[in-house]
């Protein structure tokens, strides 16, 4: 979602802002801008519609240069996107940043408009950068006045705010958005993701739920949401910036699809003993709680929540656990009655989606056994709200459209049904060892499937002219298919539907002719001969079939038919195998149909609004 980037030095800020917001460009947005405290101490900003290009452009014609300033990238929730409902904000002699959404912006605009300010945007932001000036008639200190503004701005924000008249510090304020200030040397640093301020520092603090910072060029104070001083830990990288980088590949996505038997592999380590899973991995109360759990509930949103949904198969086949998954927007506003002992399972990429997070928050009041996080991001907010965490290792993630995070949660997951199995004593025997083997040879065939990658290239061309797509699978293949939809969806721009293909003749039947093309995945398995059955239906009716086959299943090109032959593999790992040919598909077709892959219109990489 948006993005802020801010800065206090002793040179001059506005490159470093830029460069930012070029490195946040990966979150999604549709506006861009910079407020720079200029050498003659003159407040001033410039914003641009579309992408961070224009704003560099812009600033090339007419540069800003000073010490101090903030910068944004914007994706519209309140007014449209464009110039004016631009991030920075100004009220008299301040500017302000915000990410989030302040519910109760519209009884503060008015309230505002009473006591004479004037409004120049849509925007609910503006009403904070008036209310700050409004406070700071009577609190001329800068920090003490956000603090004073915060306790009346309801819903969630990530706030950055400097003033002409205070040109020695960056203020901030985190409510459920997150904010991590760079530490430099005679200089420092805000942003709401600490890669954009790789290029200048290795060295971040994160803001907890409710903390005010004060940022200046040689020190940083904290306030907790008591208002009582605090320090919060120093967090150091090691690897570089240059891990933002496509390397040899032509998109992001790309890259990240290929990136997945290395963070697999990441994933699985320190997790396996020779044949058993390492209950401890999810922490040290695991294996206690683990042995109390008498049902799940699985919370999610996008593609976590189809991976929540291939869990729920092994979940109740493996570890014999009852299993509800539910998409977190709904759970959040539903009166849910909980079944005892029930474990609350939260899945993200990132830890800071707010339906995610906001569902984790009420399942604390409504008497789950514990919560546990599956998550990317170890310094997020779900993964600090939950009792019990695993950790993916997918590394940044930049492409919009998630791939290999996709994946590392299926391997989590599995982690996890192995775990509640073996603590329970409800996996088969010699079941625990023969996956875990298994999870061993993962990356390699992932490898293998990637080596399929040409193949799939030239599968896609069938779709180039096609506007819509039906996607079939069964079983944990079902959800595969949906993932696989969504993916065409994001990038392609081409209309996708996923079904369980036991429901073709329920209605999907009547949308297949010759132009709507009808991709499944065939592993083999129980259900393959079933699935055999649904695509002669789908033939049948003229229907264009593209199968990604188990080599085993038996199945071979012929008019109209188009196969591949995956490598096999164990009938549960297979969703996980499954899902790569599915990305390759999704890539090649946006490719082809010249659709910006890693930043499709009108979505955002991060939610973290509702």
């Amino acid at each position: 979602m948006c993005g802020i980037v801010g800065a206090v030095a002793e040179r001059n800020i506005t490159a470093i802002l830029l460069e930012g917001l070029k490195r946040l460009e990966y979150r999604g947005y549709d506006s861009a801008g910079v407020a720079v405290l200029t050498n003659d101490a003159t407040l001033e900003r410039m914003r641009r519609p579309g992408k961070v290009s224009e704003l560099d452009a812009a600033l090339a014609e007419h540069p800003l240069v000073g010490r101090l300033g903030i910068a944004h990238t914007r994706w519209a929730t309140h007014g449209a996107p464009c110039e004016r409902n631009a991030h920075p904000h100004f009220s008299g002699d301040i500017a302000v940043v915000h990410n989030g959404i302040i519910e109760n912006h519209e009884a503060l605009r008015e309230q505002l408009k009473a006591l004479g300010y004037v409004f120049t945007s849509d925007t609910d932001t503006e009403v904070i950068a008036h209310l700050l000036t409004h406070k700071l008639k009577d609190q001329p200190d800068l920090t003490v006045a956000l603090k004073a503004t915060v306790k009346e701005l309801h819903g969630a924000y990530g706030l950055a705010v400097i003033n002409a008249r205070q040109p020695d510090r960056l203020v901030a304020a985190r409510s459920g958005s997150p904010l991590v200030i760079g530490l430099g040397l005679g200089e420092n640093f805000l942003a709401s993701d600490q890669l954009a301020l790789r290029q200048v520092t290795d060295r971040f603090m994160y803001l907890e739920e409710g903390d005010i910072a004060e940022i200046r060029r040689d020190s940083v104070q904290i306030w907790d949401i008591t208002g009582k001083a605090v320090e919060r830990q120093t967090v150091q990288y090691s690897d570089g910036a240059e891990a933002a980088d496509k390397g040899e590949f032509r998109h992001y996505m790309l890259k990240e699809i290929h990136e997945q038997p290395a963070v697999v592999q990441r994933t699985l380590e320190g997790r396996l003993s020779d044949q058993q899973v390492l209950v401890q991995a999810f922490g040290p109360q695991a294996p206690e709680l683990f042995a109390k759990v008498r049902n799940v509930q699985i919370v999610a949103c996008g593609t976590s929540y189809h991976a929540g949904m291939v869990a729920r198969y092994w979940l109740e086949e493996l570890a014999g656990i009852p299993c509800q998954v539910e998409v977190a927007s709904e759970f959040r506003y539903r009166k849910v009655v909980v079944q005892p002992d029930t474990l609350f399972v939260t899945i993200s990429q990132s830890g800071e989606t707010a339906d995610t997070l906001a569902a984790l928050r009420n399942a604390k009041e409504l008497g789950f056994l514990a919560s546990l996080a599956i998550c990317n991001v170890g310094i997020s907010s779900l993964v600090r709200e939950s009792d019990l965490t695993l950790l993916t290792q997918a590394g940044r993630e930049i492409g919009v459209a998630s791939t290999k995070a996709f994946t590392t949660q299926l391997v989590g997951l599995l982690l996890l049904t192995l775990s509640l199995g073996q603590v329970r004593g409800t996996l088969g025997q010699g079941v625990e060892a023969t996956l875990v083997e298994e999870l061993r040879r993962l990356p390699t065939r992932l490898g293998e499937a990637l080596a399929m990658d040409s193949t799939v290239e030239k599968i896609a061309e069938l779709f180039a002219e096609k506007n819509h797509t039906l996607f079939l699978g069964r079983g944990a293949q079902f959800p595969v298919a949906m993932e696989g939809a969504l993916k065409l969806k994001e990038i392609s721009y081409i209309h996708a539907e996923a079904y369980p293909a036991g429901e073709l003749k329920h209605g999907p039947l009547a949308l297949v002719d010759n132009d709507m093309p009808v991709v499944t995945v065939a592993p083999n398995n129980e259900l393959l001969e079933k699935l055999k059955s649904n695509l002669q239906e789908v033939r049948a009716r003229g229907g264009e079939l593209v199968v990604f086959a188990d080599e085993k299943a038996g199945m071979t090109n012929g008019e109209g038919t188009h196969v591949v032959q995956m490598p096999h593999i164990h009938d549960i790992l297979s969703p996980i195998l499954y899902t790569i040919p599915l990305q390759l598909l999704s890539y090649y077709v946006a490719v082809l149909k010249g659709t910006d892959v890693d930043q499709p219109r009108n979505l955002a990489k991060s939610v973290t609004v509702e």
